[in-house]
């Protein structure tokens, strides 16, 4: 039975319409240089479940519905995907914010794409024939939006991918 997928679908459709036409709510919820210079502490968190339009939503959740699905039934351990999910998606966060922090600091993370990226390195770990085809989709999600000038968080792609991919070797 799957049953946190939907769950997860329906938070990310709450909090777009919650934050969806307020810049100060964006910038409360996802993730920024305000985590550590006003405590906003939560944004790890939120920013897995904020997005910038409704095309964002819509790819964001068209993966999460594919893969989280997968992965649901492959674990059969509803727990464990919940947390594989978030806790893979906080850190994702954390180290993401690292990187805007030194790199980008007027970057307002938006987005559940690192979260899923732990998806996609879960599924390459685990199974060696999609391995390559998940491999080359992360790059291309992760570069191609730049090449055509959209603004993607191309490293919380890779770094995604690669906590999902230590997530299916020790897991």
């Amino acid at each position: 039975m799957i049953i946190i997928t939907p769950i997860l679908i329906l938070l990310n459709l709450l909090m777009f319409l919650y934050t969806q036409h307020s810049y100060e709510k964006h910038l409360i919820y996802g993730l920024n240089t305000l985590f550590i210079e006003r405590h906003f502490y939560w944004q790890p968190l939120t920013t897995m479940f904020m997005h910038a339009n409704w095309t964002h939503l819509f790819m964001n959740m068209a993966v999460l519905f594919q893969f989280g699905v997968l992965l649901e039934r492959d674990l059969n351990a509803h727990l464990k995907y919940l947390l594989i999910y978030l806790v893979g998606g906080v850190i994702t966060s954390l180290i993401s914010y690292y990187y805007i922090s030194h790199f980008a600091p007027d970057t307002n993370l938006v987005g559940a794409s690192g979260a899923l990226s732990v998806l996609f390195g879960w599924f390459a770990n685990r199974m060696p024939d999609l391995r390559g085809g998940l491999i080359v989709s992360i790059l291309l999600i992760s570069f191609l939006p730049l090449l055509l000038g959209i603004n993607v968080a191309w490293y919380a792609h890779l770094i995604g991918f690669g906590l999902g991919w230590l997530a299916g070797y020790f897991i």
